[in-house]
């Protein structure tokens, strides 16, 4: 739900956009943070936020990290 926003801010084209690995942050809502394949060997981090339910908003991209690959560790930032 946030690839459109994510394609804007890093102003890239994601050929791919696969999900591989993601850890949860538990804070006013959950923030997730997401290993994603962009292409080949490309791979960045999310950072999103989704509020809680009662809230009725949908997920949101609070941050990004570009020029990651495979092995590098998803930790939080």
């Amino acid at each position: 739900q946030v690839k459109p926003e994510f394609e804007r801010r890093a102003n890239m084209n994601c050929r791919e956009c696969k999900a591989i690995e993601y850890r949860t942050q538990v804070v006013a809502g959950t923030m997730y943070f997401i290993k994603v394949q962009v292409s080949g060997a490309d791979y960045a981090h999310l950072k999103v936020f989704q509020s809680l339910p009662h809230e009725n908003q949908g997920p949101s991209l609070a941050d990004f990290q570009t020029g990651k690959t495979r092995d590098d560790p998803l930790t939080y930032f």
